[in-house]
């Protein structure tokens, strides 16, 4: 069926929906199912993919994972107790969210193969235009932005690039007809991606060349396999809300606790869980120089950790090579470092991340509210800001899921399932005062981004513990853009915020101007 056959220039300021969903990934059905149980149904959600779940998507890499347990990186209102590992494969996500789609009745609001350009407010008509790929128009009276931050590869910024005369590929845009087997296969990165990729395709490559910039904190990986009397036991609802419970409180300490909790408790806290993470890191390195080069100089929690049982490991084979000199240029054979050496390759992989927090990659398309002000400009001049994460003065009828001071450590569903129950709840009360208009009061704004930068303010990020860390936590006008505070206090804030923070505005839209009279000759 055609995404947008239909749409078009609404007549007398009425638009195609109510609301558009831009991103039919985790953010986007979240967003879905939150408005209907706001009795909410007149939306549609528009997808650049021809499948739904975007980041699942698009990142398909051997050894793509969870890393976080299913159990805890699953919709609260849509636990599961049937996923054959702790932390599922990626496969099994993609087909978690499809089956959220049919469960929820969402796949007759799809409109995949649909890419979005431009958002454009009409301040005459109140409303959203939503210019597509085509050249197609798309209105609604709201907008909301679910676009994920992690299908949007990032790739390095290195002398010769294009000029590699192998195979070239991104971790984000894996191509499975790229053979690896017998080859000389380099990968640019010691992320988290990195991390599971590496040992996928080891046993693969005849050799494996990995370049490090930033060594990564590792933990072990209590990963196994769920079999039946697993999967019977998480499959009694009691006892799988008690593990659920337990995981996120884990998780509370362990990661937005971090940055949210008192100064005594990160930083003693954090120097404590570093002691044994050290040595079960050094254990997993044969050779002591290269264990060395292995191990993080800065603090544990500066940057994204994961889990792997093998990716240390993997160094002590012969047929792999850690090159931590920087790298100066790529030429038509392979990579050269800065010592002069050319590493000849066959396969170049990018495990080099994605655009997040990068000056004119947030949002990823113009999106331009009352008049004509672009927002992406607003964040480059005067910081990322966002009221509770959802909200940005001067864009009325506008919400992000994925917005700046949103975020909090931890698993992506808790901050989706906050953020759309925030704005779906926004989009209630203006339904319920007859309002065509809603938009964040300044002050309302402004309190809360300063309450957010006063909070950073005891955040360890900003320490010298933290330097030479390279995290992504850190954006480019030195801020971190991740809400210092609880999964609980956001949960609880984005779901019972006095709604007068909003301003809402009843009235119809405005009448076209009338036309001027022909001239009489």
């Amino acid at each position: 069926m055609s995404n947008v056959v239909g749409w078009g220039a609404p007549a007398g300021g009425r638009a195609d929906r109510e609301v558009i969903v831009v991103g039919a990934g985790f953010g986007g059905i979240g967003t879905g199912i939150a408005l209907q149980r706001k009795g909410i149904h007149d939306f549609v959600i528009v997808d650049k993919w021809y499948r739904v779940v975007g980041t699942w998507h698009a990142n398909t890499y051997p050894g793509v994972a969870v890393d976080i347990p299913s159990l805890i990186y699953s919709f609260s209102y849509e636990q599961r107790g049937d996923w054959s590992r702790i932390f599922a494969p990626g496969n099994e996500l993609r087909d978690y969210a499809e089956s959220m789609v049919d469960k929820y009745g969402l796949r007759d609001k799809l409109r995949m193969n649909t890419t979005i350009v431009a958002a454009d407010f009409d301040d005459r008509n109140i409303l959203w235009r939503l210019t597509t790929d085509g050249g197609r128009e798309i209105t609604g009276r709201y907008v909301v932005l679910a676009i994920g931050g992690l299908e949007r590869p990032k790739m390095p910024d290195i002398e010769g690039l294009q000029d590699f005369g192998g195979v070239l590929v991104h971790t984000a845009m894996w191509d499975h007809d790229v053979v690896l087997r017998d080859k000389r296969v380099a990968v640019i990165g010691t992320g988290a991606t990195a991390l599971q990729l590496i040992p996928a395709i080891v046993d693969e490559t005849r050799h494996l060349t990995v370049f490090q910039r930033t060594p990564i904190w590792v933990f072990p990986k209590s990963d196994t396999a769920v079999g039946p009397l697993g999967r019977q036991v998480l499959g009694n609802r009691r006892i799988r809300s008690v593990l659920r419970l337990a995981g996120n409180l884990g998780t509370e300490l362990a990661m937005s606790g971090m940055v949210a909790g008192p100064r005594w408790l990160t930083e003693g806290g954090r120097r404590l869980a570093e002691i044994p993470v050290r040595q079960w890191m050094r254990r997993q390195v044969a050779d002591p120089a290269l264990r060395e080069r292995l191990m993080p100089k800065y603090g544990l929690g500066c940057k994204r950790p994961s889990m792997s049982n093998d990716y240390l490991k993997t160094f002590n084979r012969t047929d792999v090579s850690l090159v931590t000199d920087s790298i100066d240029r790529i030429t038509e054979r392979g990579v050269v470092t800065a010592d002069g050496r050319e590493h000849e390759i066959d396969v170049l992989v990018c495990a080099t991340g994605f655009k997040l927090w990068e000056q004119g990659a947030v949002p990823p398309f113009p999106v331009r509210g009352r008049e004509g002000k672009d927002l992406q400009r607003f964040w480059d001049e005067h910081r990322y800001q966002s009221y509770q994460g959802v909200s940005v003065p001067g864009f009325p009828n506008a919400f992000t899921i994925t917005g700046p001071y949103g975020f909090v450590l931890g698993s992506y569903i808790w901050m989706i399932e906050s953020t759309a129950a925030h704005l779906s709840r926004a989009i209630a009360e203006a339904n319920r005062r007859g309002a065509t208009e809603i938009e964040i009061r300044q002050q309302a704004h402004d309190e809360y981004f300063a309450a957010c930068l006063r909070r950073q303010q005891k955040n360890f990020l900003f320490t010298p513990v933290c330097a030479g860390s390279n995290t992504y936590y850190i954006d480019n006008h030195g801020d971190s853009p991740f809400r210092p505070s609880t999964h609980g206090e956001m949960y609880w804030q984005n779901r019972h915020f006095d709604l007068d923070v909003y301003r809402y505005t009843v009235g119809a839209p405005m009448p076209a101007p009338a036309a001027l009279p022909e001239e009489v000759s």
